[in-house]
Parts: C-alpha cells; structure tokens; sequence
C-alpha cells in the first residue's frame, strides 16, 4: 500500500477530509495533494500526521537477531 493510500485511509477512519488534514499541517490543501498525488510525503510529516490525528505511527526495522530499530510518534 503506498503511503498516499495509508493517509487517506486514516482520514477515512477519523472522519477527517484530506484538505482538513493539510489545515491541521499547517499546508494548503493544494500543496499537500500534490504531496500526495507524488508520494512525497517525509518521515517528520509522517510524524506529524500522526500527532494532529491523535493516532500511533511506528516505522521499524526488525534486525535478523529480532532487535528493533524504531520511529514513531504516540
């Protein structure tokens, strides 16, 4: 699934039009579709998407030793 797909799910979920998403970014709805529309999107965007709809994000790398290297926002 690519990114754009996995954000405009969570507006989905959430209630939440995308162009009210790129309000609560602090971005024109403009702007951001066009993110979206190039798969643009940053890890700290990311973070932030997560933050302005108050939901968990996790990106993580599982080492073959099962340690894990982690980003994420709570």
């Amino acid at each position: 699934m690519k990114t754009s797909d996995m954000i405009r799910q969570v507006c989905e979920q959430m209630n939440v039009s995308v162009s009210e998403l790129a309000r609560r970014l602090g971005q024109s709805p403009q702007n951001f579709g066009k993110k979206l529309k190039r798969e643009t999107i940053t890890l700290e965007e990311l973070k932030a998407i997560a933050d302005v709809m108050e939901v968990k994000f996790e990106q993580t790398f599982i080492l073959p030793d099962g340690k894990e290297i982690k980003t994420g926002s709570e």
